[in-house]
């Protein structure tokens, strides 16, 4: 037996083992955190890849800011949208304590083994310790005073172009995505999910929220049109290929086209596309994934965003 599918098999046990039955009564005073600190990297890194390395070009940031505002979309990301819920926030020490804490991770650790030609057999056996060294790092926090914790999971790595493009002939569902990397993705999801219940258990003065990004972005590929996108493999700022993908052009920069030198721009309505550049998200994709992940039904235990300085 192909020891890729023996391990999946195990697959909907580990996703759903974990879930608890909440049915408790929710407070009605929302919460006003005072500050904000996310841990991420590129989905929701608003500006520091660009002022450490190089700065992103047009057409970066253009439906929103009009100009790169150091975020790989034409917008904001989700982080951005979290923030306009608490618009007067403030960054003093006493606030530490009372901060939301969000987490965006996971998606660079298992596609950037990939990229460098590791194989998902190989993968699987690393996501404990990744899920593992992720934990330590929510229990510092603890121990530093933080007690609220939103932590999303990671996203559908098989409908993302560039990992189509790279890998053409992975298995497909009935969306043609690559079916092996969406399971992938659901392994370190189900693995993450276990973690955070267990952290629960050990800080019950904590709210630790498993947020099911995952679910709320796949509802993007299998319902495009109901949800108001269209071509959602096909991404809005590259050029070439089956899915506007290639290797040799990035967004913003030059690729030379039967010996003419062309700007990489955006597609005409990036207001209906769900992939931005091949691994990054629209600004109107990251606002339906929002709307959302911010209410209870994609959350474990069944937390709305307002709510989730109260513990349970």
């Amino acid at each position: 037996m192909d020891p890729t599918s023996t391990i999946f098999s195990f697959l909907s046990v580990l996703l759903f083992g974990s879930t608890t039955n909440f049915n408790r009564v929710f407070p009605s005073e929302s919460c006003c955190f005072p500050a904000i600190f996310n841990f991420g990297a590129s989905n929701s890194d608003t500006s520091g890849y660009a002022a450490a390395f190089i700065q992103l070009k047009s057409p970066n940031g253009d439906t929103l800011f009009g100009m790169p505002a150091g975020r790989f979309c034409d917008g904001r990301l989700i982080v951005d949208f979290t923030r306009g819920i608490y618009a007067s926030l403030l960054s003093r020490e006493d606030t530490f304590s009372k901060a939301l804490y969000t987490f965006d991770i996971g998606q660079n650790d298992l596609t950037q083994s990939l990229f460098f030609n590791m194989t998902i057999v190989q993968i699987l056996p690393a996501i404990p310790n990744i899920v593992n060294h992720f934990s330590n790092i929510i229990k510092n926090l603890y121990n530093f005073g933080a007690r609220s914790f939103w932590v999303y999971n990671t996203r559908p790595l098989g409908y993302f172009p560039k990992i189509l493009t790279s890998f053409p002939l992975a298995e497909k569902d009935f969306i043609i995505c690559a079916k092996p990397y969406n399971l992938l993705a659901q392994h370190f999801n189900a693995e993450l999910k276990n973690a955070l219940a267990r952290l629960r258990i050990e800080f019950p003065l904590a709210t630790i929220v498993y947020v099911d990004l995952y679910s709320a972005l796949y509802s993007l590929y299998t319902h495009p049109t109901k949800n108001g996108f269209e071509h959602p493999l096909v991404l809005c700022c590259d050029y070439g290929g089956k899915y506007n993908y290639s290797e040799e052009a990035i967004c913003g920069g030059n690729i030379s086209v039967n010996g003419k030198s062309i700007t990489v721009g955006s597609c005409k309505d990036p207001s209906v596309r769900v992939s931005w550049d091949g691994v990054h998200f629209t600004e109107a994709a990251n606002k339906f994934a929002f709307d959302l992940v911010s209410t209870r039904d994609f959350s474990d235990p069944p937390i709305p965003l307002k709510l989730a300085c109260h513990p349970r």
